[in-house]
């Protein structure tokens, strides 16, 4: 467990991967940090094909039903709407450690790459970029064409993590969830929080 508790944006885009953002979001409530929770559109639709789950698409609905899931208030757990530009994050003014997109589609990739700030997600990355602080990005494409591997060279030159959903297969995994948390346990790497879901290289936990 994690002595000092962190503010942390987790971003849900588009893309396939969806149970990589949410047990990262479950891992970091357990743990006690503070998630302001986005869940574009597309990523409804994700979790909708990939998932078991129903998740609202109003945001007030969901986080009513994550903060029962998950057993936290409102101060912990801040679901914002993909158009709620009055949101704290909205503002370099903001108290928030790192910024994770899990999983980050290529369109959210892009817009991010270019700046475009056309919803939330986007002005949150744009913020987190221009106050110097951690951007770890969860793509989850194959293969990658030359746009994508110029956009996500031009936002590691800016200082952003490139972390691919590529889970490692080195600890044997028997089941998905632990190819899940490989994942996850890479994020909370370089979030500088500690983990106990996988142990690094050549060390056991």
């Amino acid at each position: 467990m994690s002595s000092h508790k962190k503010t942390i944006i987790l971003a849900l885009s588009g893309a396939s991967g969806v149970q990589y953002g949410i047990r990262l979001l479950e891992l970091l409530l357990a743990d006690g940090h503070k998630v302001y929770l986005l869940v574009s559109k597309a990523a409804h639709v994700v979790i909708s094909m990939e998932t078991e789950l129903y998740w609202p698409v109003q945001s007030q609905e969901l986080q009513q039903q994550l903060c029962k899931e998950y057993k936290v208030d409102d101060s912990q757990l801040r679901v914002c709407g993909e158009m709620e530009w009055a949101s704290p994050i909205a503002s370099g003014g903001a108290k928030v450690d790192a910024m994770v997109v899990c999983p980050c589609s290529m369109g959210s990739l892009s817009s991010i790459a270019t700046g475009a700030s056309a919803n939330l997600l986007e002005r949150a990355a744009d913020v987190i970029l221009k106050e110097r602080k951690k951007l770890i990005l969860v793509p989850r494409e194959t293969p990658f064409s030359e746009i994508h591997l110029e956009n996500m060279l031009k936002l590691t030159r800016m200082g952003a993590v490139m972390l691919a959903a590529n889970p490692g297969f080195y600890n044997k995994p028997r089941k998905i969830e632990d190819l899940i948390d490989f994942m996850a346990a890479r994020v909370l790497d370089h979030l500088d929080i500690q983990q106990q879901l996988q142990p690094g290289w050549g060390k056991s936990l």
